[in-house]
């Protein structure tokens, strides 16, 4: 029986203590979105420079690189795990770069999704190339895609147009990186800055809906989820990170903090002029997770 490492007192966010791998075959939740950031397989002993400082770019065990067969089947692998947890008119976000990113799409356009967008991150605050062999590397790129080719999906098309000034939104997205505020409880190697996944969120759900992050890392999915009023399920194997986790939402517990979150980040605030925030869903149940 599944028990769960960290429950917040609302039951919004839900914290399970594993690898993805063994602990999603366990339960028959279905999610009405997904968003991972998988392993980039990066971590190769080079070096890079953050913050006035050269560091290494290895960020643990679960990032060093395989043989592409291996990369590919890890991939595969969970990639068709959770498609087993999201509902027919649910969609996946995955970010990567151009180390993972192609082999990611293939995987779901062997698992029968339909890619809708990819989207560019283009950041705004990028770290020098430090070698001055090559272009300034300032892009992620997240793909979303939905479960099955003719079934709709959720896109909050006319919320997305009103943040963007009342244009259609472009699939390049200018955000720039973590804010030193966001790493109060400290910070994971390959943390992804609350703007980015607030508005992956806002843009594929509503009120009440239930996420889910198989590679939760310091859950910056579930404390923007939060932050908008969704639900949210994160598996995070790695002792530190899934207390980095705990830490983050238990901060959330105060109201004024939480308020003060709220404000910082432009999405939240503009979609409160669109619609009025409150927890909500179509058919007025709020549904629970099962552990």
């Amino acid at each position: 029986m599944l028990v769960s490492y960290y429950k917040s007192p609302s039951r919004d966010f839900t914290l399970l203590h594993g690898d993805c791998f063994e602990l999603l075959p366990q339960f028959d939740f279905k999610f009405d979105m997904i968003f991972a950031d998988p392993p980039y397989f990066l971590s190769n002993n080079g070096i890079s420079y953050q913050a006035g400082k050269i560091v290494s770019v290895n960020k643990g065990n679960w990032d060093k690189r395989g043989s592409t067969e291996f990369i590919r089947e890890f991939n595969h692998d969970w990639i068709a795990l959770c498609r087993e947890k999201l509902k027919d008119n649910g969609t996946i976000w995955i970010s990567g770069t151009y180390h993972n990113i192609f082999a990611v799409a293939n995987s779901l356009t062997d698992l029968g999704f339909k890619i809708l967008n990819v989207i560019t991150w283009a950041k705004t605050n990028p770290p020098p190339n430090i070698s001055c062999r090559y272009f300034t590397y300032s892009t992620e790129f997240i793909i979303w895609a939905r479960k099955w080719p003719k079934r709709p999906h959720q896109y909050n098309y006319e919320l997305m147009k009103h943040i963007n000034g009342g244009k259609q939104m472009t699939d390049v997205w200018r955000l720039p990186a973590i804010a030193p505020w966001e790493k109060s409880c400290g910070k994971h190697p390959t943390q992804k800055p609350l703007a980015l996944i607030t508005r992956i969120v806002l843009s594929s759900t509503n009120p009440g809906s239930w996420i889910l992050d198989p590679f939760a890392g310091s859950s910056t999915t579930g404390i923007a989820a939060n932050l908008v009023d969704r639900r949210f399920l994160g598996i995070e194997r790695e002792q530190e990170y899934v207390e980095l986790s705990r830490n983050r939402r238990l901060e959330l517990e105060d109201y004024q903090l939480r308020v003060t979150y709220r404000k910082k980040i432009k999405d939240i605030k503009l979609s409160e002029e669109f619609e009025p925030a409150g927890l909500a869903c179509e058919d007025g149940i709020i549904y629970d997770l099962p552990f």
